[in-house]
């Protein structure tokens, strides 16, 4: 009986360990072998410093902020992502068996968080964008994408009136709070960026929700009480079979692995993952020095990635089992490629990153959720669980021997 019960556990550990030796084997073919390719698109400096000059290379920029929370950057990786929520969605809803976990956590509202994700997107770039071409460097424009205006529909429900007033809040609060820290307090202390990109997302947030209990145009659906209906938190017993330990097995393991990194876009679906990591693999093969800011360095981003996203899939196996969700997702962006960035592709860069990543982010970030108001979406929790493991393990790990910045 004791094999019997350990075989299930077994097979998913199984199933992890050749998801990131193949994953490994990948990056490593696609860092040996890309930089001896003719490069068909520009480098990342040229495309930053064209971005506001044409309309066609504006929306270029605007689509790849669609894939910055992930660290990538890449526009073909933006419309690879959207493409693969556009089938995830049109699956889902004729019931097909290949349609992977169901988008937006099965509350049909995929269509309304893109509008109002794209529309607060395009807002910020255009309120916010003058900072790129003022001071020739990088800017978190890219912030209400994976905060504020799809976290605001979860919440509200369906409409133009609450897309629209989702996109102008994160435009209006989470940009500008995160150009403030990014450029006065991580510049300034040589922090990771992504401290001040998640800073503006929760702080945005907080005040975003407040205010929405005070317009009188913002009235929650009766049935949005339950958790299942905003996402990103614990199942209700209506998705118990969906979430049933006897239903995660190796290929779970698999699937809820690449879900993982569509979870900031509010999607947590794998399909959409797929478009996202190929449209950006497809980008590093025409230039390796256009996606991940020109640095080279998306082969050892995505193996740190898929290394922290798979430690905390096995780790905290249970806790989906149990509640139907739980925030593995959180060092998949943030710790994890933070740390690649600061010190390198080598690794045990990679190694350290992902391992204190998994260990510590998941189970801050699902604590801080579960003490936030009903109408405040769960999704502050795991940005500031980013924010503060990012603070606490990146700069500290300076100080180990091989980590230099």
């Amino acid at each position: 009986m004791g094999r019997l019960a350990a075989s299930p556990g077994v097979a998913r550990i199984l199933a992890g360990i050749a998801l990131v030796a193949m994953t490994a084997s990948a990056a490593w073919l696609l860092d040996r072998y890309t930089g001896a390719l003719p490069h068909w698109l520009p480098d990342y400096t040229a495309w930053q410093a064209g971005a506001y000059t044409h309309v066609a290379d504006f929306l270029h920029w605007w689509i790849g902020d669609t894939t910055e929370a992930q660290f990538y950057k890449s526009g073909i990786g933006g419309l690879g992502m959207l493409a693969g929520g556009w089938a995830a969605h049109v699956a889902w809803k004729r019931g097909r068996r290949w349609a992977g976990f169901p988008i937006s956590y099965g509350t049909g509202l995929w269509p309304w968080i893109l509008a109002s994700a794209l529309l607060g997107l395009l807002l910020s770039d255009l309120a916010w964008g003058w900072t790129l071409p003022a001071t020739g460097a990088w800017q978190p424009t890219f912030v209400p994408f994976v905060s504020v205006p799809p976290a605001v529909v979860l919440v509200y429900g369906a409409g133009w009136t609450v897309a629209a007033t989702g996109a102008v809040l994160g435009a209006a609060l989470t940009t500008p709070i995160a150009l403030l820290v990014v450029h006065y307090i991580c510049v300034p202390l040589d922090l990771p960026s992504v401290i001040g990109n998640v800073t503006g997302m929760w702080a945005g947030a907080l005040i975003a929700f407040l205010l929405c209990r005070y317009l009188p145009w913002m009235q929650r659906p009766v049935a949005s009480g339950t958790p299942d209906h905003t996402g990103q938190e614990d199942a209700t017993a209506a998705d118990e079979e969906a979430s049933a330990p006897m239903r995660q097995g190796p290929l779970w393991v698999v699937r809820r692995v690449l879900a993982d990194f569509t979870e900031p876009q509010f999607y947590g679906n794998e399909i959409a993952t797929i478009g996202l990591i190929g449209g950006t693999v497809l980008t590093d093969l025409l230039n390796p020095l256009s996606p991940v800011y020109g640095t080279g360095l998306l082969p050892a981003v995505l193996s740190a990635q898929f290394l922290t996203a798979t430690i905390g899939v096995l780790l905290y196996q249970r806790r989906w089992a149990a509640t139907g969700w739980y925030p593995t997702f959180v060092p998949v962006v943030s710790v994890a490629p933070a740390v690649v960035l600061t010190y390198g592709p080598t690794v045990p860069v990679v190694i350290v990153g992902a391992v204190l990543g998994a260990l510590t982010a998941p189970p801050l970030a699902a604590w801080i959720s579960k003490r936030l108001p009903d109408d405040f979406h769960p999704f502050i929790g795991n940005v500031i669980s980013m924010a503060v493991c990012s603070l606490a393990i990146v700069p500290v790990l300076g100080f180990l021997p091989g980590f230099t910045s």
